[in-house]
């Protein structure tokens, strides 16, 4: 009981808000072999995509409406997820090479060599252009979604020299500009979408580091960089790169989401948190709710139709006791003398909805 209160205490004394209009309203465990990555909703299209890693690795497609499979896009090397344009009827999965394929029947329609190690992505609508990010170069790599075609690539991010970026997630103003967050670097690149070329950099030095959510409210000129060290919510002018505000984060942020109907802000964590914080104005924000949602749900996607936030997560195994002679952990190493997460949980893989 003491645990408890104590760990209450500290909840408390960051100021995150315990209850809210939030829930989870339900949790399927669609099961299936493999890790994962990003989840990605097609709200218009009105699929889930979930990449799975294994060999080979695989894109699963659910029914937004139903969790119900609807298919998969097969045979994608290390794959971390996948996305799709609207205008052109056409997804992409991130992996190596990229595999483009057809959003009705999920077939290849041909795979895209690209260089680089492709992880996240984002589709801008601007010029439905597919990015693929990477932690090594190029940073970016932009891709017409009408035929496939490469049509530029971004090595440096305004790091200088020789110093590859460390880009996490994008995201878009729909105006022709994009935002990337720098998890090794404090900063916000800041690119236009046309010429693929970097405008400026906002640094977050001092108030956040490790970023590797970030949300946008397009229609203020706002932007939300979930950050790690520590774990806070750094809110600034994506005009200037003013800070406006930095609030706490219940846990390690993976992903962020911005919902211009709620104006709300969410921040998905690995220890089973979802951190929702609300703009009451362009210069007022504050920590709305706290949510639990389940151990090892990072990632989260927002279906744009029904409001509803989805995390991705699976159950896991307690961590096989080190070796007696194991060396203890350094300074921030996660678990015990050679410690960390156990193996998941066969057939545990779920889906997570949040709602009101």
């Amino acid at each position: 009981m003491r645990h408890f209160c104590l760990a209450f205490a500290m909840v408390a004394s960051l100021g995150l808000a315990q209850d809210g209009p939030y829930k989870v309203l339900k949790t399927v465990k669609v099961g299936g072999d493999g890790g994962f990555d990003y989840v990605t909703a097609d709200s218009e299209g009105r699929k889930l995509y979930v990449g799975r890693s294994g060999n080979p690795g695989r894109v699963n497609v659910f029914n937004l409406d139903t969790l119900e499979p609807a298919g998969e896009v097969a045979n994608t090397m290390r794959v971390h997820g996948a996305t799709a344009s609207p205008r052109s009827g056409h997804g992409f999965a991130s992996s190596s090479p990229v595999v483009m394929f057809d959003t009705k029947t999920f077939a290849t329609i041909k795979t895209i060599d690209v260089k680089g190690n492709p992880d996240g992505y984002l589709y801008d609508s601007f010029n439905d252009r597919v990015l693929i990010l990477s932690h090594s170069k190029p940073n970016i790599t932009a891709i017409d979604a009408k035929d496939g075609s490469i049509v530029g690539t971004i090595d440096d991010l305004g790091s200088g020299g020789d110093r590859v970026s460390a880009v996490e997630q994008a995201v878009t103003d729909g105006k022709g500009t994009i935002y990337a967050d720098l998890e090794d670097q404090h900063a916000i690149a800041v690119i236009d979408a046309k010429t693929l070329t970097v405008k400026t950099r906002y640094d977050l030095a001092g108030k956040g580091d490790g970023c590797a959510g970030l949300a946008i409210d397009a229609k203020n000129g706002i932007l939300f960089a979930a950050c790690r060290t520590p774990n806070v919510m750094v809110i600034l002018s994506a005009k200037d790169g003013k800070i406006l505000d930095t609030l706490p984060l219940a846990g390690s942020s993976d992903g962020a989401a911005f919902n211009p109907k709620t104006m709300e802000a969410f921040s998905s964590h690995g220890n089973g948190t979802l951190s929702i914080i609300k703009e009451n104005s362009p210069t007022s924000f504050v920590v709305e709710e706290t949510l639990k949602t389940m151990s090892g749900g990072k990632t989260l996607t927002l279906d744009t139709k029904t409001d509803h936030i989805l995390i991705i997560a699976a159950e896991y195994a307690a961590p096989a006791p080190p070796p007696p002679d194991a060396p203890p952990p350094s300074a921030g190493q996660k678990g015990g003398r050679g410690g960390g997460r156990g193996q998941m949980v066969p057939g545990s893989f779920s889906i997570v909805v949040v709602g009101k």
